[in-house]
C-alpha cells in the first residue's frame, strides 16, 4: 500500500512539473512574438495633398541621412508613378528618394534588398494590388519591407498600396460579374475575389477610394465572407496612421470604420447581416483595432 502511495505520489509530481513546463513554454512563446517599432501610414488614393504629405514625414520621423523607398510595382507605368510620388515629397522636403523598382529578374538583388530594409519610409503606390502582390509574395522583398517596419520605419501606401496592407486583400474582382466595376452592385455569398496582402494588419480589411466610389457593397460583402474582422474604408485625401493597436484620421474626407460581428446570415446568394455597427471619422479623432484571436 505504501509503494502503490509512494508511486501515486512521484506520477503527480512528474504530472504537475510536465504542465508547468508547458504553461512556462507556452508564455514564453507569446512573449516572443515579434512586436513592430514602426508605423504605418495608409492613404485612401486621390490628391495627395501638401498636408497630407507632410503629415507622413512627420509622422515617419525622418533625420538627415534618412531617405524615402518608392515601390511603383503595382502600376503599368512605375517609373512615372516614382516620378509624381517623388514630386510631392519635394514640395514638403529636400530628403531623397529612391527608386526602387523590383522586376522578377532581380527578386534577389541585394544592393536593393539592403537599401530597402534600411529606408526610414517605405511609399508603395497605387495601380492594381494583384500586380505587386504577385510579385512581392513570400519573397525577399517581402522580408525586407517587413523587417523595416519591426525595426522602425514607417510603411505607407494609397490606393493599391493601401489594399495591400491587409492580409485579406480585396482586389475588386467579381465571380458574378462580368465586367469590372468600382464597386458591387450586389452582396452576395461566393462574389468578392480575394488575395493574400502583405498583412501588417491582422484582423482589418481595407477598401480605398471609399466615399467617392461607394465601396459599402463591397466592404460588407467582405466581412460577411470574413466574420470577426474589422472593415476600415478610407476615403481619398484621406489616411490612418497605425502605431500599435490604435489609428489615428488625418486627412480633408472621412474614414468609416465597420466594427467587427460575429456571424451573417444568407437567403440563397443574398447575404443578410444583422446589427452591423460602424463609426464615421474625420481628421483627429483615433479607434482601436480589432485584434481577434487566432
Amino acid at each position: 500500500m505504501m509503494i502503490k502511495n509512494t508511486m501515486l505520489m512521484l506520477g503527480s509530481l512528474v504530472l504537475l512539473g510536465l504542465c508547468a513546463c508547458h504553461s512556462e513554454n507556452k508564455s514564453t512563446a507569446k512573449n516572443d512574438a515579434p512586436t513592430s517599432k514602426g508605423k504605418l501610414f495608409i492613404i485612401g488614393g486621390g490628391e495627395r495633398t501638401y498636408e497630407l504629405m507632410e503629415s507622413l514625414l512627420n509622422e515617419a520621423g525622418l533625420q538627415e541621412g534618412d531617405y524615402i523607398g518608392i515601390l511603383p510595382m503595382s502600376s503599368e507605368e512605375p517609373d512615372s508613378a516614382y516620378l509624381y510620388i517623388r514630386a510631392d515629397f519635394a514640395e514638403v522636403s529636400p530628403i531623397p528618394c529612391i527608386n526602387l523598382h523590383f522586376t522578377e529578374s532581380d527578386l534577389i538583388n541585394q544592393a536593393k534588398l539592403d537599401s530597402l530594409r534600411k529606408c526610414k519610409l517605405i511609399f508603395i503606390t497605387g495601380g492594381d494590388q494583384k500586380r505587386f502582390m504577385n510579385l512581392v509574395h513570400s519573397t525577399p522583398i517581402e522580408e525586407a519591407i517587413k523587417r523595416a517596419y519591426q525595426d522602425g520605419s514607417t510603411i505607407a501606401g494609397t490606393s493599391a498600396g493601401a489594399a495591400v496592407m491587409s492580409e485579406i486583400m480585396i482586389t475588386g474582382d467579381e465571380n458574378f460579374s462580368e465586367e469590372y466595376s468600382s464597386t458591387y452592385d450586389k452582396i452576395w455569398k461566393g462574389n468578392a475575389i480575394y488575395a493574400t496582402g502583405l498583412g501588417m494588419l491582422q484582423g482589418v480589411i481595407i477598401d480605398q477610394h471609399f466615399l467617392i466610389r461607394s465601396r459599402h457593397n463591397r466592404l460588407l460583402t467582405a466581412l460577411c465572407d470574413f466574420p470577426g474582422h474589422m472593415g476600415v474604408g478610407i476615403d481619398e485625401s484621406t489616411a490612418i496612421v497605425v502605431s500599435g493597436d490604435s489609428a489615428l484620421v488625418v486627412g480633408s474626407s472621412q474614414v468609416i470604420v465597420y466594427h467587427p460581428h460575429d456571424s451573417c446570415d444568407y437567403h440563397f446568394k443574398q447575404y443578410a447581416p444583422k446589427d452591423v455597427h460602424c463609426s464615421v471619422l474625420v481628421g483627429g479623432e483615433k479607434f482601436a483595432l480589432s485584434t481577434p484571436e487566432r
